[in-house]
């Protein structure tokens, strides 16, 4: 019964379970697939009556910046754009966590979810109460975000942040909290209907409504995720109307990463919205892989040796090949789909099986490469990191 308990607990954790290439899902230890399908093949049968109920605590690693992460979410509703999953739902409605540069010890902590958004991630997994896992201790995992912190002053770039495909906005926390604390606004943006749920305006928080439609076009959803992003930055950067630290902003610095189908949609935006900048794709299959000439501004590419080096078998190289300006493309050995994310280390903390690289190492490798990234071609500080293989990241290969 213990493996019931932990492939159940997965499940929660792993948020939608999808395959590579869309989510961080349980099932993407296995090769990519190139058209993204939903799995629900888990074995969520409860302990016995006599087993001791688990308890699950997760705790996210701490900024390594020097400012604290405040927190803000935001509600966000596109007027002029029917939602594109559910048209009779109404005009497109967002949500988005804003993460900020802010003085230490203000404000209070924030949490990881709602107890409605982590309810959703239980009801779709069918996760039993046996498992230990409750909305109450998933949606209190430590972030080491903070509520109504007090800002830092001045301006800051914005790097916009993008989930996999049926995962929700906050398995990208410890990216966007690292980020913070070195200095960027961080808009984690929920892609309503395109997970178990995101908690909007209403106090709604509706379910995927494409998840289990197996004639998804991957290409529609990345469009529809560029108009997503090229709306929450009109909101963000015309005036202080949509959000009340908006004056913190740098509008004419920034950026876009994304893990997944969210890496796909960060280059699908810059090339829809020339002021993005800079983009990341963090293990995702690009739908559709760009073409030359059409995107000529810096691009990183970070994923998985497994999955995404120089002549794999998916689209990473026709999409290096098309990049035309400063671009670098890194393999990570030992990491699987989830290690560029909050999930694989939450299953550790859970006490579950973790790939070869440790989880916490796959953060400290997506927060560094990520943050000196920006660095270099939002804030134009050269970070030597980017300039070839390092010995204190061994794993990190670089390609072509």
């Amino acid at each position: 019964m213990k493996r019931n308990r932990r492939i159940s607990a997965v499940a929660v954790l792993a948020l939608a379970a999808l395959v590579p290439g869309t989510g961080a899902g349980f099932a993407a230890t296995s090769t990519p697939s190139a058209t993204p399908v939903a799995t629900h093949a888990f074995d969520t049968a409860p302990a016995t009556a006599s087993a001791p109920t688990p308890s699950f605590h997760g705790t996210l690693p701490a900024p390594t910046g020097p400012y604290a992460a405040g927190e803000d979410v935001i509600h966000l509703t596109d007027a002029s754009r029917p939602d594109p999953w559910v048209p009779t739902s109404g005009p497109r409605q967002l949500t988005v966590t804003m993460v900020y540069p802010a003085v230490p010890g203000t404000g209070t902590p924030a949490p990881y979810m709602t107890l409605a958004e982590a309810a959703g991630h239980i009801q779709r997994a069918k996760i039993p109460a046996s498992s230990g896992i409750t909305p109450q201790n998933l949606s209190s995992v430590t972030t080491h975000a903070f509520d109504g912190a007090r800002p830092q002053r001045g301006k800051h770039p914005l790097v916009v942040l993008s989930p996999g495909f049926g995962d929700p906005r906050m398995v990208l926390t410890s990216l966007a909290t690292d980020l913070a604390s070195h200095g960027y606004v961080v808009a984690l943006v929920g892609h309503t209907y395109e997970d178990s749920g995101e908690t909007l305006a209403n106090g709604q928080t509706p379910p995927c409504a494409i998840c289990d439609d197996p004639n998804r076009d991957m290409d529609t959803v990345t469009a529809s995720r560029a108009l997503d992003v090229s709306f929450v930055i009109d909101q963000l950067t015309h005036g202080n109307t949509a959000w009340r630290l908006a004056h913190l902003i740098n509008k004419h610095e920034i950026g876009m990463a994304g893990h997944s189908i969210g890496g796909a949609s960060a280059a699908a935006t810059m090339i829809a919205d020339p002021r993005v900048r800079a983009g990341v794709n963090m293990d995702g299959t690009f739908f559709p892989a760009p073409m030359p000439g059409q995107l000529n501004r810096p691009f990183l590419m970070l994923g998985a040796a497994a999955h995404h080096s120089a002549g794999g078998g998916d689209n990473w190289g026709q999409a290096w090949a098309a990049l035309g300006g400063y671009k670098k493309w890194l393999a990570v050995t030992g990491a699987n789909h989830p290690s560029f994310t909050d999930v694989d280390l939450l299953e550790e903390q859970a006490g579950f099986p973790t790939p070869p690289l440790d989880p916490e190492r796959g953060i400290v490798i997506t927060r560094e490469y990520v943050t000196a990234f920006f660095d270099q071609t939002l804030k134009g500080i050269h970070r030597p990191l980017l300039d070839g293989p390092s010995p204190n990241n061994s794993e990190v290969l670089f390609q072509p």
